[in-house]
């Protein structure tokens, strides 16, 4: 199946790394990435749409037919930020662009979302932000599309080249290695989630919501 993707994100570390495997796979033929700013990125296969306002889409609404598929990476801390707009900028801004997909794509678009280890399905952890992205997993879950997968990764390494690498990394990126070797459940390249969420896309995998391992062994199967 030659995949059509929406990808959200892109400016970001999380989705410029899903951008570039996207890009590099011979089975997408054309990917849209919506975002605030230019991704830094010229590929054939890339369109980009500069879009402010991600919680009003109805003025790029008709230029979201006619895809198979969304990697949505976009996302924003929680630091500093109180539950209700935290959840306005996750839970409600991912619902709607979701919903918009889904009517303009039909149930069949394979919808991946990026949350992150220790997500809180049930909804009651003590944890804000953990709360309000199982929210988000879990109403995207019933939402009407046939298949839906939730990501969490943990510790992730930065794919060479990538422009948008947290600042943090410069300093924490020597310690990679050492977790995947000491911790394998909480560490995995960012090269594996992209290719862990393009393979459940075009073969899906067995069960909706991939931990740390199962990007892996998506990745890797």
């Amino acid at each position: 199946m030659k995949l059509r993707v929406i990808i959200t994100g892109a400016t970001g570390m999380v989705g410029e790394g899903v951008l570039l495997e996207c890009l590099n796979n011979p089975n997408v033929e054309q990917v849209l990435s919506i975002s605030r700013r230019p991704s830094g990125h010229t590929h054939p296969k890339l369109r980009e749409i500069l879009h402010e306002n991600f919680l009003d889409l109805t003025p790029i609404a008709d230029q979201l037919t006619g895809y198979n598929a969304c990697f949505f990476c976009l996302g924003v801390s929680s630091v500093g930020l109180q539950e209700p707009e935290y959840r306005r900028l996750t839970y409600d801004l991912t619902l709607h662009f979701a919903q918009t997909l889904l009517a303009r794509n039909g149930p069949d678009l394979k919808f991946c979302y990026v949350s992150g280890a220790g997500t809180d399905s049930s909804e009651q952890g003590r944890q804000m932000w953990a709360r309000v992205k199982g929210a988000t997993e879990n109403a995207l879950l019933a939402l009407g599309f046939r298949a839906a997968f939730m990501f969490r990764p943990g510790f992730l390494k930065p794919t060479p080249g990538q422009q948008h690498v947290l600042s943090y990394y410069k300093y924490l990126g020597w310690l990679y290695p050492v977790v995947r070797g000491l911790a394998p459940r909480y560490a995995s390249t960012l090269a594996e989630l992209g290719q862990a969420m393009l393979h459940v896309t075009q073969r899906g995998y067995v069960r909706p919501v991939l931990e740390v391992p199962d990007i892996v062994a998506a990745a890797n199967g």
